[in-house]
């Protein structure tokens, strides 16, 4: 059981439709570290709500928009570092192996990639047995919840994103930003030090990050709760949210969906954990 909630205090950086900071909002949020052994996971508590999921300005797939509630839960304040992942790939499998140290970038305060859905799921079933707590993907519901922090505008930050808030291609940037640095790597967690307004960190960009869901063309159907949508034609082909350290900015948007099959490992892809509040 939980017993105790630490509380931080963040400045949140919110821009005009070029790209450009007009003022900071101030917010706190609570979290509670979560010990691995010799490294931390810092879980912060995201209270519940009700959100328009999806956009009228995006692609198909983000349509139609439609009401989703989703009751309180804990949710990664990071991306799963290379450290972390490290520590819970050497602990007892459950159902496959783990490669330890398998990611193209290396650095322990880098976000782990190469890593597929299945592993992904494995290092939640892994840290889950080891903790005695139920770690999981988020939702599809959950993460774009989580991402748009009370927002509605197309990023948590405002109308558009640069690279000195988001790692993403600089050279493709949205709307009416200017063109900015392109890293071709990811960074370090949080380095940036812009966190969105429930005070999580590399939302958008850095690295895609796996869901539970299941692929779906559109919202037709789709839950009205914080319920994964695990059932579709393509079973094995899952979702990924967030954007990356190579896609454009219009792919960092918080509505923006895109899929890989399960099995997939690239450089592009890690994952944030959640844990249920029901605990």
């Amino acid at each position: 059981m939980i017993n105790h909630l630490n509380t931080f205090e963040f400045s949140v950086p919110v821009v005009d439709g070029f790209g450009r900071i007009i003022k900071r909002r101030k917010n706190k949020a609570q979290y509670f570290c979560q010990d691995l052994g010799g490294v931390t996971l810092e879980m912060i508590y995201i209270p519940k709500g009700q959100f328009l999921m999806g956009s009228v300005e995006g692609d198909k797939d983000e349509k139609p928009q439609h009401l989703v509630s989703i009751p309180s839960f804990f949710i990664g304040k990071y991306l799963i570092t290379q450290a972390q992942w490290e520590v819970v790939a050497n602990w007892p499998k459950i159902d496959i192996d783990l490669e330890a140290e398998g990611s193209f970038f290396k650095g322990d305060d880098l976000p782990v990639e190469q890593v597929s859905w299945y592993d992904a799921i494995e290092f939640c079933k892994r840290l889950s047995q080891k903790t005695s707590y139920s770690y999981r993907l988020p939702s599809e519901a959950e993460w774009e919840y989580a991402a748009r922090a009370g927002t509605t505008t197309p990023f948590s930050y405002g109308e558009t994103i640069t690279a000195r808030l988001a790692n993403f291609d600089g050279n493709s940037p949205y709307g009416s930003a200017r063109k900015s640095i392109y890293r071709t790597t990811t960074t370090k967690v949080g380095s940036l030090a812009n966190p969105n307004f429930f005070g999580l960190y590399d939302i958008h960009g850095n690295v895609w990050e796996w869901c539970q869901d299941a692929w779906h063309d559109n919202y037709d159907g789709a839950p009205i709760d914080e319920k994964p949508w695990d059932k579709g034609e393509k079973p094995t082909l899952k979702v990924l949210r967030g954007g990356s350290w190579d896609y454009s900015g219009y792919g960092c948007r918080s509505a923006f969906r895109d899929r890989a099959t399960a099995h997939i490992r690239s450089p592009f892809n890690g994952l944030r954990v959640v844990l249920d509040l029901n605990l």
